[in-house]
């Protein structure tokens, strides 16, 4: 037998039974149902509010308590770029001042003698 260890008792092992930890809290056990059929128990505690809906781990669907009222997918919105946001912000006439307006400012920095980095 190895000179470190321990015996009667694993690595890591936490406190043995109830007694050092106390009673556990009373629980009930809910069941959720996900738009793809499959069913989820989860347990709670009896004094805790029990959320509307809970996400599947299975297929990550939301699910609900009521079976024959499952919700449905959530609408998933697409990657936006950059520019489709600018161009949700600004119209093309707006644009194109904007771009005249910077096209302007560096020609007659230029013109100027500026260094321009």
């Amino acid at each position: 037998m190895a000179a470190g260890a321990i015996r009667g008792s694993r690595i890591g092992s936490g406190p043995m039974g109830e007694a050092e930890r106390g009673e556990a809290a009373p629980r009930q056990f809910v069941t959720f149902y996900c738009i793809n059929n499959h069913t989820t128990e989860l347990q709670f505690a009896i004094e805790a509010e029990v959320p509307e809906s809970w996400d599947c781990p299975r297929c990550g669907m939301p699910a609900s308590v009521d079976a024959d009222n499952r919700p449905t997918a959530k609408k998933i919105e697409p990657y936006k770029t950059h520019l489709a946001y600018v161009k949700e912000r600004r119209s093309e006439t707006e644009a194109d001042e904007i771009l005249k307006e910077a096209v302007d400012m560096l020609r007659s920095k230029r013109k100027s003698g500026e260094i321009i980095f």
